[in-house]
């Protein structure tokens, strides 16, 4: 074990895995000299040479085009899109084949390629460098959707996704790059489908992804000088979703706070708690709470931006209103 960033866990885990299988690459903005926007592929470049570290012209279609017509014969490609706020540019790569080629070509064509991108706002990006868009992706059909809290888990999941066979939507968000926190070294998976219980406590569950994992262990610190309970269950992906994990939650603690950075309407959130009130209804001892950013465009300012993000605070008055 030792202790690296997370943009350090997700070089390690790339390396690892290019050194493993010859059949893996990289391509995407500045990932060569540069190593990439947050520093993520830094020094790959000349460890593993030009043919597998590709520098891609600003053009997010040919990033995405070339990773699945590269999977589609064989390779695993780890793509990336600099800000996960362009996929709407490539969407047609993603959502039109690479989501669905394994279906229509009979199981003939895998597409074991993994793109990865940065997400959410906290880093004054404003409104087109903030969003967080894991909605959109989850609700295509074969895609896998990993949004990762920590460095151990950026590691691990990220080497589960390149050795999977399907295509992974891999999310990281910008303020964690920087996160320092142990880490396992050499060759480490964590599998992907299954939820981790942060926290166990009795009297609310938190349900939450990514950056706001971070938040809602804060929430529950707070909370604990008021004898609030909470058990903080981070579900690290989204597709597939470890939904058993969350109903054995439910059923102990009969209260559900979720919390995520997008926006409320059509969130991710949102089909949580529908799964819990279709499978779970009967074990719930008050209405499922939702702690999101509000339904706007993210703004540049930086109290504005901040006033936008949920926090440890938002999230534990949402707890005491439901504990009231």
């Amino acid at each position: 074990m030792s202790k690296i960033t997370y943009a350090e866990a997700i070089r390690d885990a790339l390396r690892i895995e290019m050194k493993r299988d010859k059949g893996i690459f990289i391509a995407g903005e500045d990932v060569g000299k540069f190593g990439g926007t947050f520093g993520a592929c830094k020094n790959l470049l000349q460890e593993f040479g030009p043919e597998r570290v590709l520098n891609m012209p600003i053009s997010e279609t040919v990033i995405i085009g070339l990773g699945v017509g590269a999977a589609a014969v064989g390779m695993r490609p780890c793509v990336e899109i600099m800000y996960c706020d362009f996929i709407g540019i490539c969407l047609d790569e993603i959502m039109n084949q690479a989501s669905k080629m394994r279906y229509m070509f009979g199981g003939k064509a895998k597409i074991p390629m993994v793109l990865r991108t940065s997400y959410g706002a906290g880093v004054r990006g404003a409104a087109q460098h903030s969003q967080s868009l894991e909605a959109i992706l989850a609700h295509v059909p074969g895609l896998k959707v990993v949004m990762p809290s920590n460095c151990a888990d950026v590691k691990g999941l990220l080497a589960s996704s390149i050795r999977d066979d399907n295509p992974v939507m891999f999310l990281e968000h910008k303020v964690l790059y920087s996160l320092k926190e142990v880490c396992p070294e050499g060759e480490y998976l964590v599998p992907l489908g299954k939820a981790n219980i942060c926290l166990s406590g009795n009297d609310v569950t938190i349900v939450t992804w990514g950056l706001m994992v971070q938040k809602a262990l804060k929430a529950a610190q707070i909370l604990k000088k008021q004898q609030i309970n909470c058990e903080v269950i981070d579900i690290r992906t989204l597709v597939p979703l470890d939904k058993e994990t969350i109903f054995e939650s439910v059923k102990k603690t009969n209260r559900v706070v979720i919390v995520h950075e997008a926006p409320k309407t059509c969130g991710f959130g949102a089909e949580i708690a529908a799964l819990i009130s279709d499978e779970c209804f009967e074990y719930l001892d008050g209405p499922i709470k939702r702690v999101t950013a509000p339904d706007c465009i993210i703004p540049f300012a930086p109290n504005l931006e901040d006033a936008y993000m949920p926090d440890e605070n938002k999230i534990a008055n949402a707890v005491i209103g439901l504990n009231q």
